[in-house]
């Protein structure tokens, strides 16, 4: 049976929703309660986040790169659970102006195609019953949207908050809970977002403080009460429209510098007989010599330059395995690949040079955007010609690109983009972050 479900969204990005994600999450944990969390869209970090408050694994959704059949798979991982509770992105409309797979990636896609309710996370700084007109907007903007109600974030003082119930009384937005405005509940970023979840220093007892919170704060009865179940739920195969595994025995970096890949990839290429051969390049590890592939994820190799270029065994294994057989290597990945990497204070560091590629972080400009790939060659047994979805998000600038293009790359309007990637030989790389295979 289809556990009920919830979705945190926001009107904006910076409101609170992560923390009170979090809060929820733990509390909920805390009571008994087997929640089944989820993030809206391309985010690598939050769902580490919801895994430790939680105590169970998170996966990404999302409607433009993911056709129906692989969010119906994907959502279907949540039988068991007790409980849904999916974390939005940005603004609850938020998305893309073109369709992709399934929808436009906005945090309103899930709520149609689930019909979990919304809970908006108001930020009522500045404001007080005028709060109630941004509440009204987002829940009668689009009546195939389920609206539960409001948490009030940031709220001044007791008379703050009854100025603003009295208007959310008014329009006839239920209030489930507000928030005293906290100036010491704020989890520590970087340029890419939050610090990744295995870096904090103190997260347990960082979510235990969100979770008691909440729990003084917000009616976790009216919130449970809320969650309704998907009819949609559950008519989808585990593993159903996912990309194919690229080779039987994938060697793939995982330590503090390449962590980025989604997991329901890594799910679904071990639930189609290939085996993870897991390595870390900052514990100079050289990749599996059975390997039939290895792939360097997504991360901050930006932070560990200099320890990546003294990492012998690693760079010698990396490329002795190119000489038979191929490597790939994602964003972070890819730069790692090139000849050199520079560092935020300009600093040039040596790094595998199986690829022409030069990057750096010294001149900063942000990429951001969803992206479709056509494969000018192979990536391992991804064929020439596939066609893939993903993302592409970092700040760092190419230097010099000497190599042949790998694929042919849009963003999410049609548009060619300049970051095309590079194949040299059996090494391959792209800025691009894979998260399915498109139609």
């Amino acid at each position: 049976m289809s556990p009920p479900g919830l979705i945190v969204a926001a009107p904006a990005s910076g409101t609170g929703k992560t923390t009170v994600m979090l809060g929820l999450l733990r509390a909920l944990r805390d009571e008994g309660i087997a929640v089944a969390p989820f993030k809206n869209g391309p985010d690598y970090i939050d769902p580490a986040f919801h895994r430790a408050a939680s105590g169970r694994p998170s996966r990404n959704l999302d409607s433009w790169a993911m056709d129906g059949a692989l969010l119906d798979a994907l959502v279907g991982e949540a039988r068991g659970a007790d409980l849904v509770l999916a974390e939005g992105s940005m603004g609850l409309f938020d998305g893309v102006a073109q369709r992709g797979a399934s929808g436009t990636g906005a945090t309103a896609d899930l709520a149609r195609r689930y019909g979990w309710p919304v809970i908006l996370v108001v930020d009522v700084s500045g404001q007080a019953q005028s709060a109630a007109a941004t509440a009204l907007g987002f829940a009668g903007l689009d009546p195939d949207v389920p609206f539960a109600g409001v948490i009030l974030n940031r709220v001044a003082s007791p008379r703050h908050e009854r100025l603003v119930r009295t208007g959310m009384d008014a329009a006839g937005i239920r209030v489930l809970g507000a928030l005293p405005r906290r100036a010491d509940l704020v989890l520590p970023e970087r340029h890419l977002g939050l610090v990744q979840a295995v870096e904090h220093p103190d997260l347990d007892r960082v979510i235990g403080d969100y979770a008691d919170f909440l729990r003084e704060h917000v009616d976790l009865a009216a919130v449970r009460a809320a969650a309704q179940a998907s009819a949609q739920m559950g008519a989808g195969e585990a593993g159903a429209g996912g990309p194919p595994p690229p080779a039987q025995r994938i060697a793939i970096a995982q330590d503090a510098a390449f962590s980025f890949l989604y997991p329901h990839l890594l799910e679904g290429w071990l639930r189609a007989g290939a085996e993870i051969l897991p390595f870390s390049p900052l514990a100079d590890e050289a990749p599996a010599r059975h390997a039939d592939l290895v792939w360097l994820p997504g991360g901050y190799p930006e932070l560990h330059a200099g320890t990546i270029a003294a990492a012998g065994r690693f760079l010698g294994g990396l490329r002795a395995h190119a000489e038979t057989r191929p490597v790939h290597g994602e964003c972070g990945g890819y730069m790692v690949l090139g000849e050199a990497l520079v560092d935020k204070a300009g600093e040039t560091h040596r790094m595998a040079g199986l690829l022409g590629l030069v990057t750096s972080h010294a001149q900063r400009r942000m990429h951001l955007g969803y992206r479709q790939a056509i494969l000018h060659a192979p990536v391992a047994g991804l064929p020439a010609g596939a066609r893939l979805t993903g993302h592409e998000f970092h700040y760092a600038t190419i230097v010099s690109q000497t190599d042949a293009p790998l694929a042919d790359v849009r963003d999410a309007d049609g548009n060619l983009v300049p970051e095309t990637g590079s194949v040299r030989g059996r090494a391959t790389g792209s800025f691009f972050h894979l998260i399915a295979a498109a139609a």
